[in-house]
């Protein structure tokens, strides 16, 4: 017979066992896309004889002291209209509406086609950033941003997103004519790198949105394309269910960054 010590700690051994089977409670995405949504916004330039007057190109996001933006590299223009008085900013909601805020470019990695911008005045609520190096095949994740940007509104869109592969980001070509510079310059890379495939489908405005756990809505990436059949008209109608991000640990590399 078992003496009370030997009973009672026997019982907590298997229920500290039986405790350690039972999966964590996951976290409320509904709850964690509320947060994720005021850290959110929209990319562009504004210029005062254009109509509309402001230009939307792409999702961004805020991290750090809340005045730093990360995006796409190819969201951001490469050239502004500075005769015409065209600034880079982003728009973010203000009370019933919106408020474009100037920003500026200060690194752009067109390797990673990533892009950091500043802003000036009120902090926004920042994104934490979490280690993308412990994302595996079959995770689940979401993305917020603004697909097909003006089209849809300026409101933010997540999907859900299945982190299906994680794969190089220059596939190879069947054809070597149908390899361009960039990809020929990406295979000669000494540093070459990986990209995150999601089983989830992207549009045209989506580019530069966090990809972020669920539960804790850090950010494990950015959307960086969708593979959309057609033009921007038609990806509503005709849309491709994979999209591609650039792993969270090259947004650490751009942060460190101190010069374009």
């Amino acid at each position: 017979m078992l003496s009370c010590n030997q009973s009672c700690a026997r019982w907590l051994g298997a229920l500290a066992l039986a405790c350690a089977s039972v999966p964590a409670q996951s976290g409320n995405l509904v709850e964690t896309i509320v947060t994720v949504k005021r850290s959110v916004v929209a990319v562009g330039s504004s210029q005062p004889t254009r109509r509309p007057a402001v230009n939307f190109t792409g999702t961004g996001f805020v991290v750090g002291d809340g005045l730093t933006i990360v995006t796409n590299s190819h969201v951001v223009p490469e050239a502004l209209d500075s005769e015409h008085k065209e600034v880079l900013g982003i728009v973010v909601a203000q009370g019933d509406g919106v408020a474009f805020r100037p920003a500026t470019l200060e690194v752009r990695d067109r390797e990673h086609d990533l892009a950091r911008l500043r802003i000036s005045g009120a902090p926004l609520p920042a994104l934490a950033l979490g280690d993308s190096d412990t994302a595996l095949e079959g995770r689940q994740l979401a993305f917020t941003g603004f697909p097909l940007g003006v089209m849809l509104g300026l409101h933010p869109v997540t999907h859900r997103a299945l982190l299906s592969a994680i794969t190089p980001a220059v596939m190879p070509s069947l054809a070597s004519r149908a390899l361009d510079g960039r990809s020929v310059a990406q295979l000669r890379s000494a540093t070459p790198f990986s990209l995150f495939q999601l089983d989830a489908t992207a549009y045209p405005g989506s580019s530069g949105s966090p990809l972020f756990d669920p539960d804790s809505g850090a950010v494990l990436g950015v959307i960086n394309m969708g593979l959309v059949k057609g033009t921007k008209e038609s990806a509503m109608s005709n849309p491709s269910g994979i999209t591609y991000a650039v792993p969270g640990r090259y947004v650490r590399e751009l942060l460190q960054h101190t010069s374009p």
